[in-house]
């Protein structure tokens, strides 16, 4: 997948790493701003509902006997079934629109938190993972494309990490919820985890009514005019809304309009292109293999396992490995603060090439840490509980965030959705798998053998990142689709 600059898309990272060089400072427009933290507060549920399970797990198989093979299946499958939602969401949000696809997403969690509060077994439970799981593959997918189709250029990396800021606080909520809830009765204290995750939808979805649409989707519709007052509206400045209506509407002539009109319409035409040109499966794959290294080096091992993880390392108490883990969630979701700021000033590729190195590393420590040994030494045990912390920082200032924002750049305006919607589930699909293996992984090759492996995915996507992602910031989204020859 490296590109040479021979090649028929000339796009190695040796030949296109550098930024073009930003605009003049004018006065920051904050709506834009507003709409995106509105639009992508919906994932602050998919945070929630997925990493929940990491202390109400304790509590669910004292009540109810959930085994440790249950706890691993629920852990885990409510990624698998997001990729209904992930593949869904593409087409939804096509036919209906972002706004709408964001309301239905929080619909779906709204009856799976109910559903998830009042079971009353293993099947039950399953059911409301189903449901809420639906709603993490939505709200992956509509998050980000809203994010990035509402921003101007120079504040679209900010703006489209706010869907990773608000998942990783949604984790760092359930943490708190864990500890908070943790001194009620037994049968009590996992369905209040679950139930706390009821009442948001509901403000959510009605304060998403009150945001305009994306105005590349009203344009896709053939509602210039509208799209036109939302850009002006989203805009820096008169002249770069109008200038981003004319790159949209001569993406939207050259050939989109076919694979999306008539409501929605069919997305054949654009699916044929994957097929006929080198330049759109070039990005796809692209997108693919990113979102597969986000996962498959090993995140959500931390997210849900993190007690267990704990545990093992030498920690005995179960207030403090809860209130550790609420570390592990302000780790996830603090970085990706310095992340906004610093993706449209330093650039995407640094970030990742930085945040992947230094998840190498942390696993490498890690590894190293629980070969010697943790139980028996408090100082190594303790090294190891910031080693762990390093490793979700490192992911946090870069991997995490910028994989959903370099995904929704690069793809092209007729394929963003669906496009958006096979990364998600490719993510989704890995997240699922780490999640679902993790007990029996470590059983048979060790804890140390675990960590030493996430290290070797984690070191391939160094590698991925500095052979063939070019840099994109600053740069229009049309713009992109002269970048990677896929308009």
């Amino acid at each position: 997948m490296a590109y040479r600059p021979d090649s028929e898309a000339p796009l190695l990272a040796k030949a296109d790493h550098s930024a073009p060089s930003m605009p003049a400072a004018v006065k920051w427009n904050k709506y834009p701003f507003f709409c995106a933290v509105l639009a992508s507060m919906t994932s602050v549920l998919t945070g929630y509902n997925v990493a929940v399970m990491s202390g109400a797990q304790i509590f669910m198989a004292e009540d109810i006997g959930v085994t440790d093979t249950q706890i691993e299946v629920l852990a885990g499958v409510i990624n698998i079934y997001s990729l209904i939602g992930a593949l869904l969401a593409g087409w939804t949000s096509d036919r209906y629109g972002r706004r709408l696809t964001i309301v239905l997403t929080n619909v779906f969690f709204l009856v799976g938190a109910l559903t998830m509060t009042l079971a009353g077994g293993f099947a039950a439970l399953m059911v409301g993972r189903f449901v809420a799981g639906i709603g993490v593959g939505y709200a992956f997918v509509i998050g980000p494309v809203y994010a990035a189709e509402i921003a101007p250029a120079s504040s679209r990396g900010l703006l489209t990490c706010l869907p990773e800021i608000f998942c990783a606080s949604g984790a760092m909520l359930s943490y708190v919820s864990n500890l908070v809830f943790s001194g009620l009765p037994v049968h009590l204290s996992w369905r209040v985890m679950f139930g706390a995750g009821v009442v948001p939808t509901v403000f959510l979805a009605a304060g998403v009514l009150t945001m305009p649409e994306s105005p590349r989707w009203l344009a896709m519709k053939g509602r210039v005019a509208e799209a036109k007052a939302v850009l002006h509206k989203t805009s820096d400045t008169a002249d770069e809304a109008d200038q981003r209506l004319l790159e949209i509407e001569e993406v939207v002539s050259s050939g989109n309009r076919g694979s999306v009109d008539g409501g929605g319409g069919s997305s054949a035409s654009a699916w044929r292109e994957v097929a006929t040109k080198p330049g759109v499966r070039r990005v796809l794959a692209m997108v693919l293999t990113l979102q597969f290294f986000q996962q498959a080096s090993g995140i959500d091992m931390m997210v849900l396992y993190g007690p267990r993880i704990l545990a093992t390392a030498g920690v005995t108490s179960s207030t403090l490995i809860l209130s550790l883990n609420i570390l592990f969630g302000v780790a996830k979701a603090a970085p990706v603060l310095i992340t906004m700021v610093l993706a449209d000033r330093v650039g995407r590729r640094p970030l990742l090439l930085f945040s992947t190195g230094g998840m190498t590393a942390s696993l490498l420590l890690l590894g190293a840490l629980f070969a010697v040994g943790t139980k028996d030494d408090a100082a190594v045990a303790a090294v190891s509980v910031a080693a762990a912390v390093a490793y979700v920082v490192a992911f946090a200032l870069g991997f995490g965030p910028l994989a959903w924002v370099y995904s929704s750049e690069i793809l092209p305006l007729r394929l963003r959705g669906q496009g958006a919607g096979l990364g998600t589930a490719m993510n989704r699909i890995m997240c699922g798998v780490v999640i679902m293996t993790f007990i029996s992984l470590y059983q048979a090759i060790t804890m140390a053998g675990v960590f030493f492996l996430y290290a070797a995915i984690a070191t391939a996507a160094f590698v991925f990142v500095y052979l063939c992602l070019p840099e994109t910031r600053g740069r229009s989204l049309e713009y992109m689709e002269e970048l990677f020859h896929t308009k």
